[in-house]
């Protein structure tokens, strides 16, 4: 893949050490939320683990889905549908034996899960209460507290790897770079505020950052995910799979001036309508599946209905479901509506699409195994062949679930085959020259999220796709140079890699295809396209230490 002009800095701190505290650790779990806990939990209780996370466990992508979980629990409902409708939304780039796998091993995590104390919406007769969401031919989503399913989740899961298998927790505690030698990954270089830089030493390292939905304008992640897993994992030497896939989800809360907030589609599942400023219902013009078409189609038709309309978002109408059934099943979304002034059961609900999952990352096997020896990832920050080019409601937080658990237990028994002694690598990075030019790091993030949502939005264009990588390179050429002692630069530095990674493989794919539109190269299924795009620092020649 060709690349920015100015490089990349191997570590971006500098490091020495003898002035340094060194941490020893049989296996590291980077990030804490569903697939590196999951991960935690299949490693052996013989072996020591660390879960680092930046920031609480209570923050990660994982804690704030809305949706649900998706698998085959219903009689009627069979593994060849879920299948199928997974593939089909994957617009053929999914891995059919990755599917296959997940979705065959979906009922019995589902079922643990509930062994491990979540507490799931039931039916009055106790079995559990299905949903459905666009793309899925069955009610099969799970999901808890009608929508806050992530939360309880988290809530079950975090409280199991405190009580009951003693993980050790570093939370605020940012990770800058993993600690590479001889291509094998021997832990990570973290900081904490009141300790400082820490080496991380490891047998063996699991990758579970999360997302990249900060490096937009318009997202619906929290203020964590900031790439920094795609970004140190490409400093590291690690093969980067498909990152021009970002998802955005078709409906996410329009107020202006507010953070923006997830409307999940399981709305839509129980019977809410897409209307738009004139109040006219318009998916079905789109897609004979109307609202309960896949998320790339329903984004693209409201991306096209305010274009046509001139108006900032479209709507969705509640008002043909039942108002009882609608306060009970979306407390959450009610409450948060209610804090503008809208009641859900008979006003309006603003939405407009935003960056919402990234499908790109870190390429892995089925064990989670990364191009990196020593290396493992699960969950979003991973490109597995799961998802394809877009990916199917209710199946990420299913994917961190089945990943988690191969990688950690694949982790776990490589730990356990290596010797007892640890090994500290004598690895230094030099200090650099300061920079007498002030930047204004809140400035260029900015900046940078919104030239992102224009140029590598909805919909992308050759020449703004090309005009956006120019703007980066600058950007990288002053901010890449410098070596910052706080997350704050740190976060800059990762969303400025991973946006210019992002923004060459969307100009590279000239097609369309899932979540991807190139409005210059409508055409979509295009043979020669159906293959991945990958991207791996070697072909830079980066600087630094190796």
């Amino acid at each position: 893949m060709g690349f920015m002009k100015s490089s990349i800095p191997r570590y971006l701190v500098p490091f020495h050490p003898k002035r340094i505290p060194h941490h020893f650790v049989d296996v590291l779990v980077i990030g804490g939320g569903i697939a590196g806990l999951r991960a935690t939990m299949a490693i052996d209780p013989r072996l020591s683990t660390l879960v680092v996370t930046k920031d609480r466990l209570s923050e990660s992508n994982s804690a704030y889905a809305q949706g649900g979980i998706a698998g085959v629990l219903a009689p009627e409902d069979r593994f060849e549908d879920h299948v199928t409708d997974t593939l089909i939304a994957g617009a053929d780039l999914c891995d059919r034996a990755v599917v296959e796998l997940v979705i065959r091993e979906a009922p019995d995590h589902i079922r643990q899960l509930i062994a491990w104390g979540t507490l799931f919406d039931q039916q009055a007769d106790g079995d559990l209460l299905l949903g459905r969401e666009g793309g899925h031919s069955h009610h099969r989503i799970v999901h808890a507290l009608g929508d806050a399913t992530g939360k309880e989740i988290m809530r079950a899961m975090i409280q199991r790897a405190r009580e009951e298998l003693g993980a050790q927790i570093w939370q605020d505690t940012f990770t800058i770079d993993l600690l590479t030698h001889e291509n094998s990954c021997r832990g990570a270089l973290v900081w904490h505020k009141h300790h400082g830089r820490t080496f991380v030493w490891a047998k063996q390292t699991i990758l579970c950052t999360g997302g990249v939905g900060q490096v937009y304008r318009e997202t619906t992640n929290p203020a964590v995910a900031t790439g920094d897993g795609h970004a140190i994992a490409y400093r590291a030497g690690v093969v980067l799979q498909d990152m021009e896939f970002m998802q955005f989800h078709p409906t996410v809360l329009y107020i202006a001036g507010s953070s923006r907030t997830l409307i999940t589609e399981a709305i839509r599942g129980e019977g809410a309508l897409l209307v738009d400023a004139h109040g006219e219902r318009f998916m079905p013009q789109y897609d004979s599946r109307a609202e309960l078409a896949p998320r790339d189609v329903v984004s693209q038709a409201i991306a096209d209905r305010m274009q046509k309309t001139q108006h900032p978002c479209v709507y969705l109408d509640l008002s043909p479901m039942n108002p009882q059934h609608t306060l009970s099943r979306f407390p959450g979304i009610a409450k948060r509506c209610a804090e503008f002034g809208i009641d859900i059961t008979r006003d309006r609900i603003p939405v407009r699409p935003g960056a919402h999952y990234m499908i790109g990352g870190a390429r892995v096997d089925h064990q989670g195994h990364t191009s990196l020896g020593g290396l493992f990832a699960a969950g979003e920050v991973t490109s597995s062949g799961l998802h394809g080019a877009n990916r199917l409601a209710s199946n990420s937080l299913l994917e961190g679930l089945v990943y988690g658990a191969h990688a950690g237990a694949a982790a776990s028994a490589a730990a356990l085959k290596m010797p007892d002694t640890f090994e500290a690598i004598p690895l230094e990075n030099e200090v650099l020259e300061p920079s007498k030019e002030p930047l204004d790091l809140a400035d260029i993030r900015n900046s940078l999220k919104s030239l992102m949502w224009r140029a590598a939005g909805v919909r992308r264009e050759g020449a703004k796709l090309r005009e956006a990588g120019q703007t980066i390179d600058q950007w990288c050429h002053y901010a890449l140079s410098r070596q910052f002692t706080d997350p704050a630069g740190w976060e800059l530095q990762n969303m400025l890699i991973v946006a210019r990674l992002m923004v060459q493989s969307a100009l590279e794919r000239e097609e369309s295809r899932g979540v991807h539109l190139r409005s210059d190269f409508p055409e979509t299924g295009k043979a020669e396209w159906r293959r991945h795009l990958t991207a791996a620092a070697e072909t830079l020649g980066i600087d630094g230490q190796h």
